[in-house]
């Protein structure tokens, strides 16, 4: 007799503050109607493959009305320290109850929640397991990135990392350690592009693409995906320009 597979309990974590270094408050920052954080946890509510949705923000009096607006919306928040984000996670995770993290920013308003359920299919049904899956930020445009791993793995770097790059990047400790952990190869565009586009909000230049696509979009398809930002931009190339001089941090 087969014995039935327990699906584990997957919960998105999103990490969220005021006190960003290049546009501060960016998350409170209005676009269409909307703070910037009520867009992202409003889409990434329609994720399937995700049983839960909590907000990693900080123990700083500064972020209480980060914490407030999450909760107004239904979503749980967990507050820990500012410099150690993957304690953070971990002290989230461990609220939630998760078997598998997905790990998003609340400086993506785009995210693309089927583009979400896509990364957590696939890392749950691989042949072996998986430890750690990411969507492949240099073909996909930066504002969809999304990381899904296990809570085990997660629980291990908590208790492991020290160098402060580690504690300030959740995922640092795993993908640096392939010979450790079951890094799976990054999800790429299933029809194979490359869009080297910025559609996060790290700076002014950011917010005023973002507000440009929300604006398009909301009133037409409340529900859009990444598809249609790339149809807009097709349709409005010269907003493409509008940030094309901001360049990514990133430590990848």
């Amino acid at each position: 007799m087969s014995v039935a597979t327990v699906r584990p309990r997957v919960v998105c974590i999103s990490q969220a503050r005021m006190t960003s270094t290049r546009l501060p408050g960016k998350v409170l920052m209005d676009a269409a109607g909307r703070p910037l954080l009520a867009h992202h946890l409003e889409r990434l509510a329609r994720c399937r493959a995700v049983d839960a949705l909590v907000l990693a923000t900080t123990v700083n009096g500064t972020d209480d009305p980060v914490a407030e607006l999450a909760e107004s919306l239904g979503v749980p928040v967990f507050r820990g320290d500012e410099q150690d984000v993957l304690g953070r996670f971990a002290g989230a995770a461990a609220m939630a109850g998760a078997e598998v993290v997905v790990r998003v920013t609340a400086d993506c308003p785009l995210i693309d929640p089927a583009l979400v359920d896509r990364l957590v299919t696939a890392f749950l049904g691989s042949t072996p397991p998986l430890d750690y899956l990411s969507l492949d930020v240099s073909r996909f445009p930066r504002g969809l990135d999304a990381e899904v791993f296990t809570r085990a793995a997660l629980d291990e770097a908590a208790a492991g990392a020290a160098e402060p790059v580690e504690r300030e990047h959740v995922t640092a400790h795993l993908y640096r350690r392939p010979e450790r952990f079951r890094i799976g190869p990054p999800l790429v565009p299933e029809d194979g592009s490359v869009l080297a586009q910025r559609w996060c909000v790290d700076e002014a230049a950011d917010l005023e693409l973002v507000r440009r696509l929300l604006g398009a979009l909301l009133p037409k398809k409340p529900d859009f995906g990444w598809q249609d930002c790339c149809k807009v931009l097709r349709e409005h190339p010269e907003w493409a320009d509008l940030n094309g001089s901001v360049r990514q941090n990133t430590l990848h």
